[in-house]
């Protein structure tokens, strides 16, 4: 009478991965079935030890020639390792043995979708779902085709198709909520999920992606009450925690924040992402020393967290500890070169260190990177107009409002420099077209120039455009 194994049970797997290695040792040849080799290439591909899978896999098909399913996870092995013309000859034999098998079709459709055959990997996948049992990863893997071509409306399609079959798979509704993103359709996402709870309540990935959506439309406490859902189903789900702290963030609401980040340490192994966020909560909170700290943990597990290094620097320039201060904005400023915050904090800690020069290039960088940051052109300007330098601040802020032609704020820097500049004409002009665009910011151009409080026909002009206001 043949024994009958438990493949299921872990004691016989590792009874048959223990006889195969004994085999390999010895250099001899033992006889496998068919179902002990799948469990120990099984108990391979669970270590991730691809290379040992590979080579249960020769010995299974030397003893079973015809078994076309060693063939198959060879070829998965082989794709995963990116031996893509090796996995296509393994298909190419399994296919011999099982002609229009859909897992065959479907790996060499997803090989294809690597390759970049498009056309060919499109038109296997459709093929392997005439008659396949795992639909579910068929389509998946037809989104993925769309998404690599950049077709999120047809990702989208194929993704809510994945999702009929298992409403909560976590990859699927996660591609799909990327999907809505890149197509901005954040209203027909919160009502997809919001049908997906309907038909699943106690889906907590369901709850956190519509969390999402709500955080994604700026209705933070909506997405609070859909995290809370998230966790209440699985209290260990740290990804809910972690993004109901970030929505509390965005409601100023530090303390409960960091309360909120801090219980993801519960349910995972600390990382850089969760310190930096609770550093930054802790800043927010003018408490520099705490803050610091937590940007310390976060560098130290992440020497690449660029936010981190730049947070060191924002608590020292706090403390006017300006020296300091630069010295982590650029190690910052190393990973992320291209950053116009950066750039903004540079110029800043080298103006107040009296590094004009290297001031005004920072500042360069800065508009140069993000031309609309409004700020970062008026400090600018103010440097050339503090070194007397009133011609070069005057063509600064014009080059300023030639890309940013509805800010008020700048027009009013403008009219205060040209009355300094002793052209009352001109500034008068301006001052009209600083009023047209924000009346109710008039005090912009006092506090920049006091003196001007005392100008009757400046005053006058203000009054007639207030009046005409009201």
């Amino acid at each position: 009478m043949e024994e009958e194994f438990d493949f299921e049970s872990p004691e016989e797997q590792k009874k048959f991965v223990s006889r195969f290695e004994e085999m390999i040792r010895n250099e001899d040849q033992y006889f496998f079935d068919a179902g002990m080799f799948e469990s120990i290439i099984d108990y391979y591909c669970d270590k991730n030890e691809p290379v040992k899978a590979l080579q249960v896999i020769d010995f299974a098909t030397s003893q079973h020639p015809y078994e076309a399913n060693f063939y198959i996870k060879k070829a998965q092995l082989l794709a995963n390792m990116r031996q893509f013309t090796s996995a296509l000859e393994s298909l190419d034999k399994a296919e011999i043995l099982e002609p229009q098998d859909s897992d065959i079709l479907l790996i060499k459709g997803t090989i294809y979708a690597s390759l970049g055959k498009y056309d060919d990997a499109e038109a296997l996948l459709h093929q392997s779902l005439q008659n396949a049992d795992n639909k579910e990863e068929i389509y998946y893997q037809l989104a993925t085709l769309y998404q690599l071509q950049m077709d999120y409306e047809k990702a989208k399609h194929y993704l809510k198709k994945a999702l009929r079959y298992n409403p909560s798979n976590p990859d699927a509704l996660s591609e799909l909520a990327f999907c809505f993103d890149m197509l901005d359709k954040g209203d027909e996402a919160l009502n997809f999920f919001k049908q997906l709870i309907d038909e699943d309540p106690y889906s907590y990935y369901c709850w956190y992606y519509l969390g999402n959506c709500y955080h994604r439309l700026n209705r933070f406490e909506e997405a609070i009450d859909a995290y809370d859902y998230a966790i209440l189903i699985n209290e260990s789900f740290s990804s809910a925690y972690f993004n109901k702290g970030n929505a509390l963030v965005n409601l100023e609401r530090y303390s409960e924040a960091i309360e909120v980040y801090k219980q993801t340490f519960e349910y995972e192994q600390p990382n850089a992402d969760t310190y930096c966020a609770i550093g930054e909560c802790y800043e927010k909170l003018d408490l520099m020393e705490t803050a610091r700290e937590y940007y310390k943990k976060a560098v130290k597990l992440d020497h690449e967290m660029a936010d981190a290094w730049f947070g060191i620097g924002v608590t020292l320039d706090f403390e006017e500890r300006y020296f300091e201060s630069l010295h982590f904005y650029k190690k910052a400023l190393e990973l992320d070169e291209e950053n116009p915050e950066y750039w903004f904090a540079i110029a800043d800690a080298r103006y107040k260190l009296g590094q004009i020069e290297e001031s005004e290039e920072a500042y360069r960088k800065v508009v140069e990177l993000n031309p609309t940051d409004i700020e970062a052109w008026l400090d600018f300007s103010s440097i050339y107009f503090e070194q007397h330098k009133i011609d070069e601040a005057i063509d600064t802020i014009m080059e300023a409002i030639h890309i940013n032609e509805d800010s008020a704020e700048l027009y009013y820097r403008l009219v205060a420099y040209l009355f300094a500049n002793g052209q009352y004409n001109e500034a008068l002009n301006y001052l009209e077209v600083a009023l047209s665009f924000g009346v109710e910011k008039h005090h912009i151009l006092f506090e920049y120039l006091p003196q001007l409080q005392g100008n009757q026909l400046i005053l006058e002009i203000i009054k007639k455009y207030s009046d005409n206001n009201d």
